[in-house]
């Protein structure tokens, strides 16, 4: 019988609730023909038309260092690599297939150089690994939402034993937490229809995990895809529940709780434009100033940001993606503190931005001025010990303006007579209580 182990767990999570700020990374063969890392599905594409891109895979500008620095200079904590997406391609030196970057004209273990550029940096080591599979003959064709074939007629199940495809998952993950030193994240992708939880031998994969790799940091979707909570949030963990919750392609509206109202851990994957593999004409990419105010936004819910890039087919970082992360990492330069090891406050949310907290350190992320003194709603001037530009270090004064006399309730800060705030995407106030 299965007992949730709660010291343990949070022994392994405080290093990511700290975090706050990782990078995901989309990478295969599908950036080169670069319509993203679902074209298989989405063009029903045959197997020997994919074919090809294996015998061109050659990213010479492929440099895992470059990428390490790039998310370290980001703010980013952690990074989490596609080891095998759900083409079946792997990016790592397996001995159970020949569908491997090792075996293409670039000959490299990718994941090797990964995992070493990232430690190196002083970075967090994360790796993703689809528990779908197009390019295995075992794994379901026509009976399959997603499979490229599922409406081939051509093609059958007949013959297929999903028991020799489930040997052939476990045995990769079981390289992976073998041979890569140790890992941090091992990021799961997905569960649907039928394919839930211990149609994948969940309970004899984790468990194989946790004796390689005791502290690794394992998501919710051997349970789930990136809707639903899994079964931490539901008070009865199974042996594979996940550690965090991996909402996609949103913000939850309150964070997450589970069915207590207690906080759970969670991560908000998300796009720097449209798709997650590289695409040559999604050109809808997100302004760093509001991916900015989407990261405070998860952690002052109490939640991670885990932000994508996805390299081209040379191995190199779209020019814009290569433009946001340098934005955002000169404002979390500044206002890093406000991030790490930040999580909500008990205070009401205000109305011209947000609020994260650390202790008795408060971060007030003013994204648009007041008229006249700045209202702290929540805190009265007796419970402020000192207040500071987060950026800076200047002392900001609590105001004594006439102007606001008729709210002795409410603290108000000073921000002096320009009406243009010295960041105008986020302001940050570092208010520390007595």
């Amino acid at each position: 019988m299965y007992t949730f182990d709660r010291e343990a767990y949070n022994r392994r999570m405080a290093w990511y609730t700290h975090a706050r700020f990782g990078m995901f990374l989309h990478w295969g063969l599908y950036a080169i023909p670069a319509r993203g890392e679902w074209v298989r599905s989405w063009e029903q594409m045959p197997e020997e038309q994919y074919r090809p891109y294996f015998d061109e895979f050659n990213p010479v500008d492929f440099d895992a260092r470059r990428w390490a620095r790039a998310a370290k200079e980001a703010g980013m904590q952690y990074v989490v690599l596609t080891a095998k997406h759900h083409d079946g391609f792997c990016l790592f030196d397996s001995q159970y297939t020949d569908w491997k970057s090792t075996n293409t004209p670039f000959g490299r273990d990718i994941v090797r150089e990964f995992v070493d550029a990232v430690r190196a940096e002083g970075l967090h080591v994360g790796l993703y690994y689809s528990l779908l599979d197009w390019h295995h003959p075992d794994f379901p064709h026509r009976d399959d939402e997603n499979h490229p074939d599922r409406n081939n007629e051509a093609v059958s199940d007949e013959g297929r034993d999903f028991n020799r495809y489930l040997e052939y998952m476990h045995n990769q993950v079981r390289e992976l937490c073998t041979n890569y030193g140790k890992l941090d994240v091992l990021w799961f992708d997905f569960s649907y229809g039928k394919l839930r939880g211990e149609a994948w031998k969940a309970t004899e994969l984790v468990s194989m995990v946790r004796s390689l790799q005791p502290d690794v940091i394992i998501d919710n979707r051997l349970e789930v895809s990136g809707e639903g909570y899994g079964s931490l949030a539901s008070g009865n963990p199974t042996p594979y529940h996940g550690d965090f919750v991996s909402p996609e392609q949103m913000i939850p509206p309150h964070g997450i709780q589970d069915v207590n109202g207690n906080d759970i851990a969670w991560e908000s994957c998300v796009t720097m434009n449209g798709i997650w593999g590289y695409s040559a004409t999604d050109h809808y990419f997100k302004p760093a100033p509001m991916l900015i105010k989407k990261l405070v936004e998860c952690v002052s819910k109490g939640g991670n940001m885990l932000l994508n890039v996805g390299p081209d087919a040379l191995g190199d970082f779209p020019p814009q993606s290569t433009a946001i992360l340098k934005q955002i990492g000169e404002w979390m330069r500044r206002n890093h503190d406000s991030i790490y090891g930040c999580g909500r406050s008990d205070l009401p949310k205000p109305e011209y931005g947000r609020i994260t907290a650390n202790g008795k350190d408060l971060y007030f992320h003013v994204y648009e001025n007041s008229i006249g003194s700045l209202p702290l709603v929540g805190l009265t001037k007796d419970q402020i010990k000192s207040m500071r530009y987060l950026a800076s270090g200047a002392e900001v004064p609590i105001s004594t303006s006439w102007t606001h006399s008729d709210y002795p309730e409410i603290a108000f800060a000073d921000l002096g007579p320009d009406p243009v705030l010295p960041d105008p995407v986020d302001t940050v106030l570092k208010v520390t209580l007595r």
